[in-house]
């Protein structure tokens, strides 16, 4: 495991982070976590969790247009940005959920809406099954199914392997220039700015967040999830960049299928990171299934 000095440093790393003024260090379920919060405190709770290797930079146009509506919270995952790793026995899909839900309890946060990006939508989906029950789950392309084929048994052993060798994480944040960190994010079909690729670059130049990400992948069974998937009640939205090419946009549909409440909104021209690249465009999206999940009867038990 990376040395804590090979960790993202909140002083050095975080000194302009986006909304800085919203962050707070969390002690909870053995890990210290940042947390950004937003919005009236009051107001209903909207959970917001990145995808593998992100952090709450993810957030940073998303974020303050959905406070003007509630109270969002937004962790880094462990292992990722500024919060601590879990061990390795903890690593899994639901270890992670279980992780998220103590995070949950220590706050005071009780979510009517989960709002998940890629490997994000995934760790709320275990949580829902697991017991937690908003009022509306928000996959943003979630990786919610296993990659196709042998893929499917490859991707996990690769990132196992790497993960187990130390020198791993060294080499990628060695060689995590500039260049290196655009072609990475072209190649999910998405455009950031310069200051997005600045941010994804200054953790992936740290060993430690690389570990986070290589962990989380290389210990997760997305086939565990997918043969319980049918058991989710809640109200499902799934949001599909069409120009995503880390997961296909036509698996949402064959999801959608399988679920018993669920739709599918398809964002043309946008890749992976489509909050990212237009924020406004999904924060409406959200903020009108959002509006009608809450004028519906609730179906807590």
């Amino acid at each position: 495991m990376p040395a804590p000095s090979d960790r993202p440093q909140w002083e050095r790393d975080g000194a302009d982070w986006p909304n800085r003024a919203a962050s707070r260090f969390v002690e909870a379920s053995g890990l210290r976590w940042h947390v950004q919060e937003m919005g009236p405190p009051e107001a209903p709770v909207l959970l917001l969790l990145h995808g593998t290797g992100a952090a709450t930079h993810s957030w940073a146009g998303l974020a303050p247009r959905l406070a003007e509506r509630f109270r969002v919270v937004a962790p880094d995952l462990p292992g990722h940005g500024f919060t601590d790793p879990l061990p390795a026995g903890r690593l899994s899909l639901p270890g992670m959920a279980a992780a998220i839900r103590d995070l949950l309890a220590q706050i005071g946060a009780a979510p009517v809406l989960m709002v998940g990006h890629s490997a994000g939508a995934a760790i709320l989906a275990r949580t829902c099954l697991d017991g937690l029950n908003p009022r509306l789950l928000v996959a943003l392309n979630g990786a919610l199914t296993p990659f196709p084929g042998l893929a499917s048994v490859l991707f996990p052993g690769l990132a196992r392997a790497l993960f187990l060798n130390p020198i791993t994480p060294r080499v990628f944040a060695w060689t995590a220039d500039r260049p290196a960190v655009e072609r990475l994010i072209r190649g999910t079909g998405s455009r950031l700015d310069a200051r997005a690729l600045d941010l994804y670059r200054r953790l992936f130049r740290c060993p430690g967040h690389v570990a986070g990400a290589l962990g989380m992948m290389a210990n997760w069974d997305l086939a565990s999830l997918d043969r319980a998937i049918g058991g989710l009640r809640v109200p499902v939205l799934l949001v599909v960049g069409g120009d995503d090419k880390a997961i296909a946009p036509e698996t949402a549909f064959t999801l959608a299928d399988r679920l018993p409440n669920a739709r599918v909104s398809l964002l043309r021209t946008l890749g992976h990171l489509a909050h990212e690249e237009a924020p406004e465009r999904v924060a409406a999206l959200i903020l009108e299934a959002a509006e009608t999940a809450l004028a519906e009867p609730s179906t807590a038990l």
